[in-house]
């Protein structure tokens, strides 16, 4: 049994990771601070990780109560994330995760700011459209083997190890923009693109044969 919770918490994490993308995200926090002293990238990595993190505990334990409110099923989310996360993969297939993330009127508003850790590296750079959908199928998968305290606690901890990979990812950005250079940044977004499009494809599949069988 403890095998079977280590391997689903293994598979949601290589997804929530490949799904947040830190390394496309880190990317993109390289161009937009400034002051890329150690303490500096560290303050950033902090505050964007707990921004991530926290909007993803709501959405794991609000996000399906708050769909349903509005009569939306977990199968109808599937069908719309897969949708989100395909298009998300096609423009990572193509190098341009950023693309898929956000605009450039965001990018140019960020140029503004001092603080920009918060919005729009945390929100929508990192936790967008395509995560809250993949937490709450990810949640609904496990909860339809498994009880909900299991789910959630799955799910968490996957979102744990996430966003520690997310800190310390975007904590050591430049150095990881150095070693991987434009070129290694765009080989590793096409991997994960692929990754992407497979986890769209399932929830697409999954979605609307619930819907059909409904």
């Amino acid at each position: 049994m403890i095998q079977t919770y280590l391997s689903l918490v293994l598979h949601d994490t290589i997804g929530l990771i490949t799904i947040l993308n830190p390394i496309a995200a880190a990317s993109i926090m390289v161009t937009m601070v400034d002051n890329t002293t150690p303490s500096t990238m560290r303050s950033v990595a902090f505050k964007a990780t707990m921004t991530v993190f926290i909007a993803s505990l709501v959405t794991l334990f609000g996000g399906e109560f708050i769909f349903r409110i509005f009569g939306i099923n977990v199968m109808s989310i599937k069908v719309i994330g897969g949708v989100i996360l395909m298009l998300i993969a096609i423009n990572m297939a193509y190098g341009q995760s950023s693309k898929s993330r956000h605009s450039q009127a965001e990018h140019d508003e960020a140029q503004e700011k001092e603080d920009v850790s918060i919005v729009p590296i945390g929100i929508p750079i990192l936790f967008g459209p395509g995560v809250i959908a993949t937490i709450i199928v990810l949640n609904n998968n496990i909860s339809g083997e498994y009880s909900h305290l299991v789910s959630y606690s799955i799910v968490s901890i996957s979102l744990m190890i996430a966003a520690i990979s997310i800190f310390f990812t975007l904590r050591y950005a430049g150095a990881i923009h150095k070693v991987l250079g434009i070129t290694g940044m765009k080989i590793l977004t096409r991997i994960m693109g692929l990754v992407v499009g497979a986890i769209a494809a399932q929830f697409l599949i999954g979605g609307i044969k619930g819907l059909w069988g409904q």
